[in-house]
């Protein structure tokens, strides 16, 4: 049983599984977009993930930790037929890929699925890419537009609300006074009974100065 046994098989052996993990690590620094199966890109992401937190630091000790984990095998292109070293991949991940998410607190790679199937055993091939800044900054200025437009219908809808309220203030201001109103005219219209006591006792005293 493989009970607490972390990582992928991808039926090889352990020796044969690090060298390919290391290679594709490399190659997707280098190219910094590579195609490759689901399996094998869900295994490496995470690596390459803690490769760009070590060059963010940019220290000696996490670039020897770099080294020992990678490699630092040389990034060559040719020119006129002739191979030309640009650098190494521990190089450009420590001087480019690290000042580049300096900011970025993780997820700097992504997995895009392609529609296409590999030649042979039908897998399902995909896109593993390092993010780019632009990408970045067009989220973010998406996610500061959503903000924006929550913010405002907050707003509007708070200012909907002191209406409501007002506009209910109102209606029971004028609903008071009405009722105001007819109880005015009631009273008009019928003394009360203190009224008629006093006008009765009026008349009596007038009765009786008269039979006097």
């Amino acid at each position: 049983m493989r009970h607490r046994v972390a990582g992928r098989r991808l039926s090889r052996k352990s020796e044969h599984r690090l060298a390919m993990r290391r290679n594709l690590a490399a190659s997707l620094i280098e190219h910094e977009t590579i195609s490759t199966t689901i399996e094998k890109a869900k295994e490496v992401k995470p690596f390459v993930e803690k490769l760009i937190t070590l060059a963010k630091k940019g220290t000696l000790a996490s670039r020897r930790r770099a080294i020992s984990l990678l490699g630092n095998r040389d990034i060559v292109e040719y020119d006129n037929g002739k191979a030309v070293k640009k650098g190494t991949v521990v190089g450009k991940l420590f001087s480019e890929i690290g000042s580049r998410y300096i900011d970025r607190p993780g997820g700097y790679t992504r997995i895009i699925r392609l529609s296409l199937r590999r030649l042979g055993d039908n897998g399902q091939l995909v896109l593993l890419q390092l993010v780019s800044e632009d990408e970045r900054q067009k989220k973010g200025a998406a996610a500061r537009t959503k903000r924006s437009l929550k913010k405002a219908k907050k707003a509007a809808r708070a200012e909907e609300t002191v209406d409501a309220q007002e506009a209910v203030g109102e209606q029971e201001a004028a609903d008071q006074q009405k009722i105001s109103s007819a109880h005015m005219a009631s009273k008009d219209e019928h003394p009360s009974e203190s009224e008629e006591a006093l006008q009765t006792e009026g008349e009596t005293k007038n009765s009786v100065e008269q039979d006097e």
